[in-house]
Formats: C-alpha cells, sequence, structure tokens
C-alpha cells in the first residue's frame, strides 16, 4: 500500500476516523529536505500495514497545515484516535521515523 494524499476534504474519514495510527508527513514539491523524506514515508506505507500513512501538501492544503502549526518542513506527525502522539520537524532517518511508531 502506498501512501495517501490528505486534504481538508478527506481529512475526517481517513485520519479522524482511522481504527490505525496515522503517520502524516506534511511537504511541499519544491522542499529538498522533503524529498530526502518521501521514498522513506512511502518504503514505510509498504511495510507496514498496522499503520496508515499519509501526506499533506502544504501547498494545496493550508488549511490543514495551519491546524497543525506546521511552520517548516518537513514536519512528520503521529495520531491515534484523532489526537497527536508524536511531532517531529526535519528530515529523520527511516530509523527515527520508525520509533516514532512505537506507541
Amino acid at each position: 500500500m502506498s501512501a495517501i494524499n490528505i486534504n481538508k476534504n478527506n481529512f475526517h474519514s481517513e485520519v479522524m476516523n482511522s481504527d490505525k495510527p496515522v503517520l502524516l508527513d506534511f511537504w511541499a514539491p519544491w522542499c529538498g529536505p522533503c524529498r530526502m523524506v518521501v521514498p522513506i514515508v512511502e518504503e514505510i506505507a509498504g511495510e507496514r500495514s498496522d499503520v496508515k500513512v499519509g501526506k499533506v501538501n502544504v501547498d494545496e492544503q493550508p488549511e490543514l497545515a495551519n491546524q497543525f502549526g506546521v511552520m517548516s518542513i518537513p514536519t512528520l506527525v503521529v495520531m491515534k484516535d484523532g489526537a497527536i502522539i508524536k511531532q517531529a520537524r526535519g528530515a529523520r532517518p527511516k530509523k527515527a521515523i520508525l520509533e516514532m511508531l512505537n506507541i
């Protein structure tokens, strides 16, 4: 499975109502560090069926970026039961992202 593009229309159903923890990657196509994280996030989406993985393009979804207080990208957020459990700013290696999912 690959990462789901999250927008304001599907946010509630895909993230808030998810029965699994959700890893959200706030990114933009012009962001160099984001381009380093995207393949890792996609890899995790393919490997971890116990986690839903979503990507939020901050240029296309400024409302969601504001809702999460995203001031710099990439920002990674782990949500469970509609609440933010963990949050990290900046590019992270795969090991660090996987550690965020140890909830």
